[in-house]
């Protein structure tokens, strides 16, 4: 055996040893990759149940604000009619109503100075 094949075994075996110190560090990078795959495999399975019934509960939650919107618009148009209502009472029973009180009170103040005009026109004792 010469020099040169001494120096290349040599050389064989620390390279071998460079192959098996760089090969833990792939192993257990190897070992992560599959844990985060299954980790996303696994996600991927509980996220899709979940944007199902997050849709469910939109689809639902769209329905709702529907039927609001229904009730609103009623509630909107009987606000209106006892609005309506409220001025058509107002224009038929005020007018007549201020009439009587006018002439209620007219007739109150004719009594009261009746009544003073009564006692002054008395002769007194």
């Amino acid at each position: 055996m010469t020099g040169g094949d001494i120096a290349g075994l040599i050389a064989a075996g620390i390279f071998a040893v460079l192959v098996g110190l760089l090969a833990v560090p792939l192993v257990k990078l190897g070992r992560v990759f599959d844990e985060t795959s299954t980790a996303i495999r696994g996600l991927s399975e509980n996220v899709t149940p979940l944007l199902e019934e997050a849709t469910t509960t939109i689809s639902e939650t769209n329905k709702q604000l529907a039927r609001v919107d229904a009730i609103t618009s009623s509630v909107e148009e009987a606000t209106s009619n006892v609005s309506s209502l409220v001025a058509l009472f107002a224009a038929t029973v005020g007018g007549p109503l201020i009439k009587i009180a006018g002439f209620s009170a007219g007739v109150r103040a004719a009594i009261v100075g009746l009544r003073q005009g009564r006692r002054s026109a008395a002769p007194t004792k």
